[in-house]
């Protein structure tokens, strides 16, 4: 399908893995420009440009820039080299996030709400008031941010993350309301239980306390953990990033202020 966006230019924040990665290599097979983002300019957002670049097709260039979005004036500094280099973004895909602290909603502290809230959910403030003012010079937008099952589904152990995940939701469409008649759209994407970093960090976790293979902890957590996935496994991170890609094309132009799950079936409610 030709998603209508070529030569755009497009920024992934935690573009050196998992989801970012696989939407970068959707996107240059389109195209499109990538800038590939995280915290360090480091071996594996060089690796991943390496992979990316290998997609690349119709001159589409790969760059990778360095950002900490949990500092404005970082990822304010990021948007005006994009702008100065590139002629600003059209696309981002604001994919860069952590789990953050876990544990008996007791046992946790101010500071452990507060570090998962300066990343997730301040992370998501901070990319959309740095690269709003771009998109209305542009007049045109796209912006997409990583939501989650928990936001509808909430694990009890994760209570800070499935707070920023709401919010996140809740900011996306306030933020529509306010751009569309710029031409500017927002919408969320709400994944469950994905190969990533993230997840694989946790499956790590969990096999070195029951003592058993990460393969065994997988199917332990699919099992007591996410009963509700319906194909009861992992997703993939390419089935999120061939949505996220959609979501960045013209043929998605009347979707805004929207939260796709693409989840599986991991919310057990019609409605969530």
């Amino acid at each position: 399908m030709d998603l209508k966006i070529k030569g755009k230019t497009a920024l992934i924040t935690g573009g050196d893995s998992g989801m970012g990665q696989e939407t970068a290599k959707f996107l240059v097979r389109e195209g499109v420009h990538v800038i590939l983002s995280d915290k360090e300019n480091g071996e594996s957002l060089q690796e991943a440009k390496k992979k990316v670049e290998k997609e690349a097709q119709d001159g589409a260039k790969v760059l990778t820039m360095a950002a900490d979005i949990s500092n404005y004036v970082n990822v304010k500094e990021l948007a005006d080299r994009i702008e100065k280099e590139m002629g600003g973004a059209h696309i981002v895909f604001h994919s860069a996030g952590a789990r953050g602290a876990a544990g008996d909603f007791l046992e946790l502290t101010d500071e452990d709400w507060k570090n998962t809230i300066e990343i997730d959910l301040m992370g998501s403030v901070r990319v959309a008031r740095a690269f709003i003012p771009h998109f209305q010079k542009l007049n045109w937008g796209r912006m997409i941010m990583v939501a989650s099952e928990n936001a509808f589904q909430p694990y009890e152990e994760e209570s800070p993350y499935n707070a920023c995940k709401a919010g996140i939701i809740n900011l996306s469409k306030c933020l529509s309301r306010a751009y569309s008649k710029e031409n500017i759209l927002f919408n969320c994407i709400s994944p469950a239980y994905i190969e990533t970093p993230m997840t694989d960090a946790m499956m790590e976790e969990l096999a070195e306390e029951k003592n058993i293979s990460v393969e065994e902890a997988v199917e332990w957590f699919v099992e007591n953990k996410r009963p509700h996935i319906a194909m009861q496994r992992r997703g993939k991170p390419e089935e999120i990033a061939s949505v996220i890609a959609f979501l960045c094309s013209e043929h998605a132009s009347f979707i805004n202020g929207t939260n796709i799950r693409v989840d599986g079936g991991s919310v057990a409610s019609a409605f969530g």
